[in-house]
């Protein structure tokens, strides 16, 4: 009977395992290709157009009116505050030339999203 017990609860663990490395391998997979939506709608000149003003890595003729997009988990700790700095900038400065992707239609909210998670990963 320990021994039945035993092989079962060493299955089931292994299952388990088994299970939660093919969960993350989907969602490192998931993280990637918003990854890469984010990166063409910002590269996009008629959606996001991010280069017109930032430097990014990877961007053909960035702009230089605006910081570099570089160390961006350091710069915005809460990725929640990034998200809001893209949607509309105006709430954190009234004065900025961002402009404001959701106020404006340039994005949709998914497509914010998309952004906000490759520019979090630069």
């Amino acid at each position: 009977m320990r021994k039945s017990f035993r092989i079962v609860s060493t299955a089931l663990s292994a299952l388990a395992l088994i299970g939660t490395i093919g969960f993350s391998a989907t969602a490192i997979a998931g993280d990637k290709k918003a990854e890469n939506v984010g990166k063409k709608l910002a590269f996009n000149k008629k959606k996001g157009n991010c280069l017109a003003c930032h430097v990014i890595a990877g961007g053909a003729q960035p702009g230089n009116i605006a910081p570099p997009l570089v160390g961006m988990k350091g710069r915005f700790p809460d990725k929640a505050v990034l998200r809001a700095q893209i949607s509309d900038p105006r709430a954190a400065n009234p004065d900025s030339m961002m402009p404001p992707f959701s106020a404006h239609g340039i994005l949709t909210e998914k497509e914010i999203d998309a952004v906000v998670d490759f520019i979090y990963s630069l």
